[in-house]
């Protein structure tokens, strides 16, 4: 059984379909047109992806509408218009903490600003040479919940399905994923309706819960973006308890198992990282202290970061029997947090020790994230190069 390549999800876009994403967003362009432009992209999209040797395709999130012109905040900008009860305030809601809920330990999400890593490298964060890369401008509005949670993306999830079935089609590609957020992820807004962690968390479940099953009774597989997971142990501060930390993300983790009710696992992939931004992450949670929670996950596959500098050592998590049966790993053998692109030896070294632990009918190469804004687009596209070579390399060796 060969090691099969795909990657997280998004890629770089054209400059035609960053201008088409601005205008939309300024409603200044008709449906039809920008529903040519983002079926014409994905063609090629995915014919790339195809010829490059990528086996699991996806659409690169060409029909996720972005804000401004920030490439890489597609993965969650795209929902606001995705779902109802949402209002738009001036942009200081950013910066606005929610009121605080009941929950355990009294855990409550901070702004990006006051995240922990950024204390100790305050110079480097706020020095715009440094190279780190955290995000874009804030956008000019803030979105918040201010009415009832439901989902209003049914036409604009079936055009991103019809979008990536006929580019597959033409291609002869047999397999494809759409991403999609996590209930806690898009839990993240200022809510001033729900009052209450757990209502708010269940009412984003039953609304992505609608996303997930239009993509899955496609024949696709749904890939649930869930860095809330992960990353937002260094978006509380002070520091919580483990235990606090672990009680509150337990909270997240029924909430997607709560949304994928009567969904087949092997349609699901859970993506989970650490935010992702180009910064120090010293204050990352290991992934050993959460990694049995997100394998509660009602998913056949598990994508994770393994090449960033910060956890490629945590392949030893896989040591032992720790992954459920029928279940397989996707672990990232290349990182976006990095302009070297990988030797595809390397990329085969870190498969095969995967493989070894797990399976290798039970690895799939990918990604640590999306490489869609995060560095350049030929440098992105040069990484799912190696990628692939490196799968090859890994695949002949247990040939």
């Amino acid at each position: 059984m060969m090691i099969k390549t795909t990657h997280v999800g998004s890629l770089p876009r054209s400059a035609a379909l960053l201008a088409a994403n601005n205008r939309r967003a300024d409603c200044a362009i008709l449906d039809e047109e920008f529903d040519d432009i983002v079926q014409r992209e994905v063609a090629d999209v995915v014919a790339r992806q195809k010829a490059i040797g990528i086996d699991i395709v996806n659409d690169g999130e060409y029909g996720h509408i972005m804000r401004e012109t920030v490439d890489y905040g597609a993965w969650w900008f795209y929902s606001f218009t995705r779902l109802s009860g949402i209002s738009f305030r001036d942009s200081s809601a950013w910066d606005a903490t929610s009121p605080k809920l009941s929950r355990p330990g009294h855990i409550q999400l901070t702004s990006f600003d006051d995240r922990r890593d950024r204390k100790p490298f305050a110079q480097a964060y706020a020095d715009p040479t440094s190279g780190i890369h955290t995000a874009a401008k804030t956008p000019r509005r803030a979105p918040v919940f201010t009415e009832e949670i439901r989902y209003i993306g049914h036409d604009a999830a079936r055009r991103d399905i019809a979008a990536l079935q006929q580019a597959m089609a033409e291609n002869q590609v047999s397999e494809g994923f759409i991403a999609a957020l996590s209930p806690g992820s898009a839990a993240r807004l200022r809510d001033e309706f729900y009052g209450d962690e757990s209502a708010l968390l269940t009412a984003c479940a039953d609304a992505m819960a609608e996303e997930y099953k239009i993509i899955t009774d496609a024949g696709l597989t749904v890939q649930i973006d869930a860095p809330d997971l992960a990353e937002s142990w260094d978006q509380i501060n002070p520091e919580p308890t483990v235990d606090d930390y672990c009680a509150w993300l337990q909270g997240r983790i029924d909430a997607i198992n709560h949304a994928l009710r009567g969904i087949d696992p092997q349609r699901v992939r859970l993506h989970i990282c650490w935010g992702s931004w180009h910064g120090p992450h010293t204050t990352d949670i290991p992934f050993e202290v959460i990694v049995d929670q997100c394998l509660q996950v009602n998913a056949g596959s598990f994508s994770f970061e393994a090449a960033s500098g910060r956890h490629a050592h945590e392949w030893r998590v896989w040591q032992g029997d720790r992954l459920p049966s029928e279940r397989k790993i996707v672990p990232g053998v290349i990182s976006h947090s990095t302009n070297i692109v990988e030797h595809p030896q390397l990329v085969a070294d870190r498969l095969i020790r995967f493989a070894e632990l797990v399976g290798p009918d039970r690895v799939i190469a990918s990604t640590d994230c999306g490489l869609g804004g995060r560095i350049h687009e030929q440098i992105a596209w040069a990484k799912l190069e190696s990628l692939a070579a490196g799968a090859r390399i890994a695949n002949e060796y247990f040939a």
